[in-house]
């Protein structure tokens, strides 16, 4: 037996070691998954937005010999681009195959029934489809190659036949029977308008309305004729698809009429649209025709739209575009969008977008002068021909209204009477011009995050330091959890009630609400003041720290008060109206969906967020500081001010922050409680579109690929970084804080 103890071993408890293992690992894990999946969610989002700037492409598909090249007037592919089509002077229709396998056979020929020799050739609008011709005797035959779709032996079949819209009869233009030499015709509805140059030298504007017999059931056409009085040579004839604009292009002027109503045709302007040193060589109708194209022979080509001038609307330069300079320069368009081709006498293709002001392509496809074109109706292939050659191009031009400019600068739109940012994604109309800005929605990101903070910042940080440094431990224990929970709340659930009760509460209310705002810190601020004038012997008898109660009752006072004076207030001050008086003396508009709703609505969603972190940031300074103040004759608002607000801090920027990451990606609030309006406005009475609601409002209706899609996607890109931005901000602040306060 030995007389020495036993010495104490230091042996760890392995299970221990284990636990902080796993947990440290477990942890690392953790950040590195959460890191590896936000890198996935940046680059998906990138792999999506990635092909919208990707450039436009032509390649040569195959070309074949045309025997008759000299006599085509006219070419067109249908839309799987399987089937080309030559129309010639003579009335007759050739059919081609231009698919891989049998590319350049001739399928079949159709000749048009024409009453008299063919003495001109016109075709409407790319996106009508229809093709005319001008006869000897003053008339004019629309036809339109159309194709019957077979599957014999479970083999597609295209069946090419001609067909003839308006009738197999032609349509009298010149009563005289004068020979058409030149004219432009388009068709709408039940409306057919014809503005035609005849040989002898009169230009004619003819309206032809359908009206059927009741008794035989046939269709009558009834025409009313007017002559145009044009000073010199006619060079080109335009008529746009819906017959209410009719263009004349003399030398370097351009005649425009009004023909909406064709027993009032009037000229309504003249533009001298030429370069100066330059002279018009061609013009043609932008898809959607409210924008007309003006080459000139020095290579620029411009665009004209009509705008609201002081005279009334007035087409005036927009933009111009720089081509090859070549004497011979002839302007295509496409079906639907703003795209438009130019070709020239040395055989050089480019390809413009006018909404974006780019240059999508350009490039020599042939070795001789292009002397006709066409595109296909998906926009996926184009048709030339030169050198007794035709030649299938393929196209690759998916998104071309989309560039860094047209994103995030002023466009000037059709229409507008100046550059504005405007998102407006889809219309119902064929001919719409998509306005992609996303300045609108980025601007009313930011505005609804700013009234939410204007509402929410001061009252959840008041609260939190009310709560953490001068409340009672148990009624903290109370009030701290209440206001967390309230984070439980869907927003959803915040934004109905904020759209379908607060909204109309406010618009009837809105002194009441107003009065609430001036009302309610000026009462908290008179009952604290008349509270420290009270004797000792009545302010002791409340428990220190629980002095908060006293302010409820006068709360729902100054509440009740507000809504109580609202009418007398509204028809004291307002005349019993103020939205008619913000609207008619103020010139402010009000959207019952405002920016006041959204501040309150979406503040109350992020109050708790930052009155729980600051709280905790303001509860978690040491009590040896603030005691150490104290017991120096500090005051408690001296020791609260400089000590424990500056050791806080980092926490307390941290918990702003965090509430304006939260405000910024709120969708349902803002989606709910706005008119979803993307309008560029400061006033607290007009709504505004964010980017998270605007993604889950038009990503359902986007067509999956498009421009609108991927540029929604872009628009989840610009939130994200949004939102990576406002982190790493408060990240770094937040250290720079706490290294610099915790000396302290």
């Amino acid at each position: 037996m030995t007389s020495n103890p036993n010495k104490p071993t230091l042996n760890t408890d392995r299970s221990r070691l284990f636990k902080d293992r796993f947990a440290k690992w477990g942890i690392s894990a953790g950040g590195v998954m959460v890191l590896i999946a936000l890198l996935l969610i940046f680059f998906y989002l990138l792999y999506v937005v990635q092909p919208i700037f990707e450039s436009a492409k032509v390649e040569k598909r195959n070309s074949f010999n045309v025997a008759n090249a000299e006599q085509i007037v006219g070419l067109g592919v249908e839309e799987q681009t399987e089937v080309a089509f030559l129309l010639s002077q003579q009335g007759e229709v050739d059919f081609y195959s231009v698919q891989d396998g049998s590319f350049g056979k001739k399928l079949e020929t159709l000749s048009a029934n024409l009453p008299s020799d063919a003495s001109s050739f016109a075709n409407s609008a790319p996106f009508q489809g229809h093709y005319a011709f001008g006869l000897e005797n003053g008339s004019v035959v629309v036809v339109a190659p159309k194709f019957l779709v077979t599957f014999p032996n479970n083999q597609r079949k295209l069946t090419p036949r001609l067909d003839y819209p308006l009738g197999e009869m032609a349509l009298e233009v010149d009563e005289q029977g004068a020979a058409i030499k030149r004219f432009a015709f388009s068709h709408y509805e039940d409306k057919t308008a014809v503005v035609a140059l005849t040989e002898d030298k009169r230009v004619l504007f003819s309206s032809f309305v359908a009206e059927e017999n009741m008794f035989t059931g046939e269709v009558e056409w009834v025409v009313e004729r007017t002559e145009l009085n044009i000073e010199g040579r006619v060079d080109e004839l335009l008529i746009s698809p819906d017959t209410t604009r009719t263009f004349v292009r003399s030398a370097n002027q351009i005649y425009v009429y009004d023909t909406r109503y064709p027993s009032e045709v009037e000229q309504i302007q003249l533009l001298s649209a030429n370069e100066e040193s330059a002279n018009l060589v061609s013009a043609q109708l932008l898809a959607g025709a409210n924008s007309l194209m003006l080459a000139n022979d020095n290579g620029e080509v411009s665009q004209w739209f009509e705008v609201n001038t002081d005279s009334g609307r007035e087409y005036q330069k927009i933009r111009s575009f720089e081509t090859t300079k070549q004497s011979k320069l002839n302007i295509f368009t496409e079906f639907y969008r703003r795209t438009f081709f130019t070709t020239s006498s040395n055989g050089e293709l480019g390809v413009y977008y006018t909404t974006s002001e780019a240059k999508l392509w350009q490039g020599k496809v042939s070795e001789g002068e292009i002397k006709n074109f066409a595109i296909a109706p998906r926009s996926n292939a184009a048709l030339i021909l030169a050198d007794n050659q035709l030649t299938v191009l393929d196209v690759h031009n998916e998104h071309p209204e989309v560039t860094w400019s047209a994103l995030w600068q002023e466009v000037w739109y059709e229409g507008y009477p100046e550059p504005a940012y405007i998102w407006q994604s889809t219309s119902a109309s064929d001919d719409f011009e998509s306005k992609f800005s996303l300045v609108p929605i980025s601007f009313g990101t930011l505005k609804a995050a700013l009234y939410a903070m204007l509402f929410a910042v001061p009252i959840a940080l008041s609260a939190a330091i009310y709560t953490a440094y001068f409340m009672s431990s148990e009624l903290r224990r109370v009030v701290k959890p209440t206001v967390e929970i309230m984070e439980a709340l869907p927003t959803v659930i915040l934004g109905f009630l904020a759209g379908l009760w607060l909204a109309p509460l406010i618009e009837e209310h809105l002194p009441a609400i107003v009065g609430l705002l001036i009302l309610l810190p000026l009462g908290v601020l008179a009952t604290a003041l008349g509270w420290t004038k009270l004797p000792a012997s009545i302010r002791h008898k409340i428990p220190e720290g629980s002095h908060s109660i006293l302010l409820i009752p006068v709360v729902l006072f100054i509440g009740w008060l507000s809504f109580a004076m609202s009418e007398t207030v509204e028809l004291w001050m307002f005349d019993g109206n103020v939205r008619q008086y913000l609207t008619n003396e103020l010139g402010m508009t009000f959207d019952q969906r405002n920016s006041l709703v959204v501040g309150i609505a979406m503040g109350f969603a992020v109050i708790p967020t930052i009155f729980s972190i600051a709280e905790d940031a303001v509860f978690s300074v040491p009590k040896h500081l603030s005691n150490g103040s104290l017991a120096l004759g500090a005051t408690q608002w001296q020791t609260l001010v400089r000590v424990v607000l500056l050791t806080a801090s980092p926490g307390i920027f941290s918990a702003v922050m965090m509430g304006l990451g939260r405000a910024v990606g709120e969708t349902m609030i803002v989606l709910m409680a706005t008119g979803n309006t993307p309008i560029m406005d400061w006033s607290i009475f007009q709504g505004m579109r964010t980017l998270a609601a605007n993604i889950a409002v038009e990503m359902p209706e986007s067509e999956v690929g498009s421009s609108h899609y991927r540029i929604l996607f872009l628009a989840a890109f610009v939130l994200f970084i949004f939102t990576f931005v406002f982190n790493t901000v408060a990240e770094f602040v937040r250290q720079q804080l706490r290294e610099k306060y915790s000396s302290m």
